[in-house]
């Protein structure tokens, strides 16, 4: 996994921290080697809880395909719709 800063909110507690840090590592994974289907989806709806605004969702987004060209939202969407067990992105 590449060294950069994850797109934080110092205000967040440390379990929000963890929870948010949680889901962008699924990200990672999921463009990396691969991931289950049902953790990304299962810390997306963590992230959710966290993250509940679909605005403030997108900046981190942003942010985080910024430093890691790793999108969340074609990342999910996929997670989503696929019948597969094990969700592989290709980096553009």
């Amino acid at each position: 996994m590449a060294n950069y800063a994850y797109p934080i909110d110092p205000s967040w507690s440390v379990t929000e921290m963890d929870t948010v840090i949680r889901f962008l590592n699924t990200i990672e994974a999921a463009y990396e080697t691969g991931v289950a289907k049902d953790k990304i989806l299962t810390n997306y709806k963590a992230f959710k809880r966290v993250i509940p605004s679909k605005m403030e969702e997108k900046q981190i987004g942003r942010e985080f395909a910024k430093v890691s060209a790793y999108e969340i939202y074609p990342t999910v969407k996929l997670a989503q719709e696929s019948d597969k067990k094990t969700i592989h992105m290709s980096a553009k």
